[in-house]
C-alpha cells in the first residue's frame, strides 16, 4: 500500500498515503478531525474544528505578499464508503488499501478516497510546505459532504477572511468549473402491517449485481443501468406471472451514487419456481441487449432462501411496485442553451421493503432552480400517489457561472503559460459546495480544479497519475501570482 508514497510529488502522495490511513466515511469524521488537528500543530500552522464540524486552518502571508487576496482552499474530508460484495473491509476501522495500476492509483475492493482525499493531500502539502509563494491562505475542509453537504450548509458565515475560494473537488484535469447542480433529497416512507406469508410457499432470492454504478451527477449522462430500476420490472412481472410475493427489497446504499445491486425476496408457489427461475434468465438477456456498450458484467440470479414468515400485504406491494417503476430515473432534460451539459436529472438511489417499513430515497439535481423543484414534485407526486410520506430536505442552490471571473482568467494564463495547451471551462452537474459557500460568502470568486478521477463512488475509483505533477505546479503558480487587493 505505501508504494504510493513513492509517487512524484511526493508533498501530495505522502500526505495522501496518509489520509488513506485514517478512517473517515460519511458520519464518522472524528479520526480525521483529530488527525487534521494534530497534522497542523506540526505543521506549524493555526487550525481549529468549528460549529459545524469543519477544519479550517490559516497560514500568514509569506514576506512581501502580505498586501495580496486572501485565497482559501477547500475539499471535503469525508470519502464515500461502498465495497465489493466479497470486500471484508471497515471503513470506521480499516486503512484503505491502495495499488498502483499502471498510470492509475486504485484501491483493493473499494472506494480510493480520492474523492476529495487528494483535494485535502494537496492543502496539506501547502499548509507544510516553506517554500510556497503566496498571500493570506486559510483551508477550509468541510465535513459530512458526501452525505449532504452538512458542513458547508452549517458553515458559519463570519468565519472566512478570503477573497479567492479554489475548490479541489474537481475530477478532470485541465477544465475548470465554474458552476454547478443544486440538489434535493426526496425521502419517501411508509409503515405497513405485514401478513403471515402462505406455509405452503416457498422463497427464492433474486439477486441484481455487476452493475457499474457511479457517480449520479458526473455519470448520469451514461445511461448506465440503475439496479433497483431494473429490479422494479423482474418483480412486476414475477407478481402477474408467478404469483410472487414481495417479503424484502434492498437497494442501493448512498444517496449520491447510482446503485449497482439490489435484491429482493419473493414468496411464491412451489410449483411455480421453475416459471421464475426462466423468467429471471429471459429479464438478464434483454438487460444484457439493452444495456450493450454500456454495461458488461450484469448478473441476475436466483437462490433459495428459507420462507420468511411475513411478507408486505397484497394492495401494499403493488402500489409500492408500481411508484418504483414510475418514478422518474436518469436524466430529465438538458441545459436548452448548452445541449452538452445535463440540467435535471434524478437517482433512485435507495429501496429498503422489510419489517413493515418501507424507505426510499432520491437526489434530485439541476442547475435551473424551477426545474429542480419541478422534478421533486414530480417524484413527491408519485410516491404520494402510493399512500407515502414524502419528505424533502437538503436543498442547496446551484452556482451560476462567472466567465468574468479574475481568479479564472489567471488559472488559464497560468495554464497556458506553464502546459502550452488551453484550459476550459465548465458547468458541472455535479453539486460542488461552492453554491452553498456563495451564499454565505457572496463576495468570493470562485473556481473548482483537480486532477483526473474516474468512477467516484464506486470500487472502480481510481486517480491518473500523470495529472497530479500539473496540477500541483499550477497550485503553487496561481497562489505566487495571486493579484492584490
Amino acid at each position: 500500500m505505501s508504494e504510493i508514497k513513492n509517487l512524484k510529488p511526493e508533498c501530495i502522495w505522502r500526505n495522501f498515503y496518509a489520509l488513506t490511513q485514517v478512517p473517515r466515511p460519511s458520519g464518522h469524521l472524528e479520526k480525521i478531525q483529530q488527525f487534521l488537528l494534530d497534522f497542523a500543530v506540526k505543521a506549524g500552522v493555526e487550525a481549529f474544528k468549528d460549529s459545524a464540524g469543519n477544519i479550517v486552518m490559516r497560514k500568514p502571508a509569506t514576506a512581501g505578499m502580505e498586501g495580496r487576496k486572501g485565497i482559501i482552499l477547500q475539499a471535503h474530508m469525508d470519502m464515500v464508503p461502498q465495497k465489493s460484495k466479497d470486500s471484508t473491509h471497515d471503513f470506521e476501522t480499516d486503512p484503505i488499501e491502495t495499488y498502483i495500476d499502471g498510470d492509475w492509483v486504485k484501491a483493493k475492493g473499494t472506494t480510493l478516497g480520492s474523492d476529495d482525499g487528494l483535494g485535502v493531500a494537496a492543502i496539506m502539502a501547502v499548509m507544510e510546505a516553506k517554500d510556497l509563494v503566496h498571500g493570506p491562505v486559510e483551508a477550509l475542509i468541510t465535513a459530512d459532504e458526501e452525505t449532504g453537504m452538512f458542513g458547508a450548509n452549517a458553515l458559519p458565515d463570519d468565519e472566512l477572511n478570503g477573497d479567492i475560494l479554489l475548490n479541489l473537488d474537481s475530477e478532470t484535469w485541465g477544465k475548470f468549473v465554474i458552476g454547478s447542480a443544486g440538489g434535493i433529497d426526496i425521502t419517501a416512507t411508509l409503515d405497513y402491517k405485514e401478513v403471515d406469508t402462505d406455509p405452503e410457499d416457498t422463497a427464492l432470492k433474486v439477486v441484481l449485481k455487476g452493475l457499474k454504478g457511479g457517480h449520479s451527477g458526473l455519470e448520469i449522462h451514461e445511461g448506465r443501468a440503475n439496479a433497483n430500476k431494473l429490479m422494479a420490472r423482474v418483480v412486476r412481472e414475477a407478481i402477474s406471472e408467478c404469483e410472487a410475493r414481495l417479503a424484502t427489497w434492498h437497494g442501493g446504499n448512498m444517496r449520491n451514487a447510482i446503485p449497482f445491486e439490489c435484491e429482493v425476496v419473493l414468496t411464491l408457489p412451489k410449483e411455480n419456481v421453475d416459471a421464475l427461475n426462466d423468467l429471471v434468465a429471459e429479464w438478464k438477456e434483454c438487460f444484457e441487449h439493452e444495456y450493450k456498450g454500456i454495461e458488461s458484467g450484469i448478473q441476475l440470479l436466483t437462490e433459495p432462501v428459507e420462507t420468511p414468515a411475513h411478507e408486505v400485504p397484497e394492495e401494499i406491494q403493488d402500489n409500492l411496485i408500481d411508484a418504483i417503476y414510475a418514478c422518474h430515473d436518469g436524466v430529465l432534460r438538458m441545459i436548452p442553451a448548452i445541449p452538452s451539459v445535463v440540467e435535471t436529472s434524478s437517482n433512485l438511489a435507495i429501496i429498503n421493503i422489510a419489517d413493515g417499513k418501507a424507505a426510499l430515497k432520491i437526489l434530485a439535481r439541476s442547475s435551473s432552480e424551477s426545474m429542480k423543484m419541478n422534478v421533486a414534485t414530480t417524484l413527491e407526486s408519485c410516491f404520494s400517489m402510493a399512500g407515502m410520506k414524502v419528505e424533502m430536505s437538503g436543498s442547496y442552490s446551484g452556482w451560476d457561472p462567472n466567465t468574468d471571473s479574475e481568479i479564472l482568467n489567471l488559472l488559464k494564463k497560468n495554464y497556458k503559460e506553464l502546459f502550452g495547451t488551453e484550459a476550459i471551462h465548465q458547468v458541472d452537474h455535479a453539486g460542488l459546495e461552492c453554491s452553498v459557500i456563495l451564499g454565505k460568502y457572496p463576495h468570493l470568486d470562485v473556481v473548482s480544479l483537480g486532477p483526473t478521477l474516474c468512477s467516484p463512488h464506486t470500487t472502480s475509483e481510481r486517480c491518473l497519475i500523470p495529472t497530479i505533477a500539473p496540477f500541483w505546479e499550477l497550485l503553487k503558480k496561481t497562489m505566487a501570482d495571486v493579484p492584490a487587493k
